[in-house]
């Protein structure tokens, strides 16, 4: 589903954020990517997104060679992929339910389309009984939720994750994290990052460690393995 194959990210300022990594990821996975602040985590979201592009390599996405998309080509990329933030970026100005329905309304979903999904979407994250509540009426767990449902309100067949419980207190973010595992079992293949040393400890997922912008490590059942503080 994903394939990094020998990617460097340079930046003009000299900075290199990914240093010649490859890594590859199937269909249905749940994949931790872990690492300290600044390590190259959030980088490898955004090449994934189109939102930079790789100094040197290739990055195929379900078969998509990610590099080589011309501008009009960008979205179709970007329906394949879920996105959950930490900040949860909700529009404070509509509901839970028209926050789900705008990412079904920009790529063109009929009105049908949307009455049939966004009930499912807020009944699968337990929030069917907030659908006319605003953003700025939800605890940050609930807010994270909305998120997710959105993220996934395309059926993309790629979710990714980046520091999605990084403002949660930690019940909610294990609450949040299973929820994500809940998803992955119905076949999504997920991509997190994360700095949550107990989740990735107690979740025994691949992960994918990197470090100065270096792949360190790729454990089926892996650890955190980083010092925390």
């Amino acid at each position: 589903m994903i394939t990094f194959e020998n990617v460097t990210k340079a930046y003009d300022n000299g900075t290199v954020a990914l240093d010649n990594i490859s890594f590859h990821i199937d269909k249905g996975e749940f994949v931790f990517v872990v690492g300290p602040s600044g390590a190259g985590k959030s980088t490898i979201t955004r090449l994934l997104m189109h939102e930079e592009l790789p100094t040197s390599g290739s990055i195929l996405v379900d078969g998509i060679a990610v590099q080589d998309l011309k501008r009009p080509e960008i979205p179709y990329l970007r329906r394949s992929i879920g996105v959950v933030f930490q900040d949860f970026r909700l529009l404070d100005d509509r509901n839970v339910y028209e926050n789900v329905s705008f990412a079904m309304q920009i790529v063109g979903a009929s009105r049908r389309e949307i009455r049939r999904q966004v009930p499912s979407l807020l009944s699968m994250v337990g929030l069917s009984h907030k659908a006319k509540l605003l953003p700025t009426q939800l605890s940050r767990g609930e807010a994270q939720r909305v998120s997710l449902a959105r993220a996934l309100a395309n059926n993309p067949p790629i979710l990714l994750a980046d520091e999605p419980t990084a403002s949660l207190p930690p019940k909610t973010a294990f609450e949040i994290v299973e929820l994500i595992g809940e998803i992955n079992a119905r076949g999504t293949t997920v991509v997190m990052a994360t700095h949550a040393k107990d989740i990735v400890d107690n979740m025994k997922k691949r992960v994918i460690a990197i470090e100065d912008g270096l792949l360190v490590r790729d454990e089926v059942k892996g650890g955190y393995g980083f010092e925390t503080r």
